[in-house]
């Protein structure tokens, strides 16, 4: 009974709740579960950190690969959020346990492609990084490692995705949390060895990912087979429809485009980073991981605002999903503000915590986050604008938006440091004007759209 009606009194928050009070409700643990994701990653960090220089740039030049990888897949689920959510603010149960086992069988076939192909080419993608030899060696082994883990990967954000369609959003959290926990023990038992286990070094940050992962996906799955949280997974359901593919493609892979946007804008500034040293690739490496720690409200109410305005679009509330666009973006845009005020201040310190000693990594790193940290607020705005236009299912908008921050930032980036005095500092400071142009043209480009006349169940 007190499940039934946890369940009755969400739903009724999503449609007819204050509308500020249920996005936050929704984006809390998402954020959290972010947060926790990324301490998931700094730990890495950290024990890497203490092997050296080296060690960091190596894993720094991996994983703008890998993060370019996963967000496509993270993308390619938000297929599956869209339709689950709009079908669940129309009460067609059916259709989301349906479409909801038709997003697990798409991203296990297409991670099982990405996963293979990617362990093939890992040795030549981290040769035209152009680092130096002494680093190769250890980012071809990790990368290599790490495409092992895509299929677990996928399926689990697969997981995330459908329980965020529906507004389940505590139990992702919580299995997160199980993630990092194991991590933390893991971590310096496979990187740094301990009594039996040996020393894998860099390569045992991915070996505990792996573990990690593979745990969070069969969980999501039983929970999925179970149906105790709101959908119930038939295997009959798993058999590939061509249409729903289809069309799942359609929605996903804008979508997809669109979140591998910030990847892919880190694997081409690590080509502009890597031409001016080692030291400079650990700094980006490390600072970007700090400045997506603190991003990631941004990335929870986007994802909280597509929740709400497809379970309102789904229900013929338009004029509800109109407020909830607006209340989002102020929402966003003046927390990221407040989160890069923050940051700006406690820049060097942040910084000196995971490479202690290296003072001009320190130093490097806490000038990027500087740069970039007050204009946080835009890159709130950008993403709960592209939360609207993927709750719609108008992905196609969001991922243009996408892709105008790329051109913005590679453009200002290698211009400023290549045609200028400012060498490296010109790639830092090439963020905060990519961050401000995008922010101000998202909010000019959804006030024009007719974001709300789309119709996609």
């Amino acid at each position: 009974m007190n499940k039934k009606n946890t369940n009755k009194s969400r739903k009724n928050l999503i449609l007819d709740g204050p509308i500020v009070k249920t996005l936050v409700s929704l984006a809390m643990p998402i954020i959290f579960a972010m947060v926790l994701q990324m301490i998931y990653n700094l730990t890495d960090t950290f024990w890497v950190g203490r092997l050296g220089a080296n060690a960091v740039a190596s894993v720094s030049l991996s994983w703008p690969i890998l993060f370019l990888i996963t967000s496509f897949g993270n993308g390619l689920g938000i297929a599956g959020t869209i339709l689950v959510s709009q079908y669940k603010g129309k009460k067609d149960h059916r259709n989301v346990d349906f479409i909801s086992a038709q997003t697990i069988s798409a991203m296990f076939l297409i991670s099982a492609v990405v996963g293979v192909f990617g362990f093939l080419i890992s040795g030549p993608l981290i040769g035209l990084m152009g680092a130096s030899p002494s680093v190769i060696p250890d980012a071809v082994k990790y990368l290599k490692i790490s495409f092992l883990g895509v299929l677990f990967s996928y399926i689990y954000f697969s997981f995330q995705s459908l329980m965020n369609g529906i507004g389940e959003v505590k139990i992702p959290l919580y299995i997160v949390l199980c993630s990092v926990l194991l991590n933390l023990v893991l971590d310096p038992l496979f990187i740094m060895g301990w009594n039996f286990i040996p020393s894998f070094g860099v390569a045992g940050a991915a070996w505990t990912t792996i573990i990690s992962q593979a745990l969070s996906s069969l969980v999501g799955i039983i929970i999925l087979i179970k149906g105790s949280r709101g959908i119930k997974m038939h295997f009959k359901d798993l058999i590939p429809h061509v249409g729903i593919f289809k069309k799942m493609f359609k929605l996903g892979t804008p979508a997809g485009i669109s979140q591998s946007v910030r990847a892919l804008n880190m694997v081409l500034i690590t080509f502009l980073v890597v031409g001016f040293g080692t030291i400079s690739v650990a700094a980006f490496g490390l600072g970007v991981r700090i400045l997506g720690l603190i991003i990631v409200p941004g990335m929870g109410f986007s994802i909280a605002i597509s929740t709400m305005v497809g379970q309102n679009m789904g229900a013929k509330k338009i004029d509800r999903a109109a407020h909830v666009s607006n209340r989002g973006m102020l929402l966003a845009f003046v927390t990221l503000t407040l989160f890069g005020i923050i940051m700006f201040i406690a820049a060097k310190s942040v910084a000196s915590v995971f490479v202690p000693g290296e003072i001009e990594v320190i130093r490097q790193s806490a000038y990027f986050i500087r740069a970039m940290a007050l204009t946080f607020g835009f890159i709130g705005l950008n993403m709960a604008i592209i939360g609207v236009f993927n709750g719609s299912g108008n992905t196609h908008n969001g991922m243009f938006l996408s892709v105008l921050s790329l051109v913005f930032l590679f453009c200002f980036g290698f211009g400023l440091s290549r045609f200028t005095s400012l060498g490296i500092n010109g790639v830092w400071i090439a963020y905060p004007i990519s961050n401000i142009l995008t922010g101000l043209i998202s909010f000019i480009w959804i006030k024009r759209s007719r974001w709300k006349e789309i119709k996609i169940i």
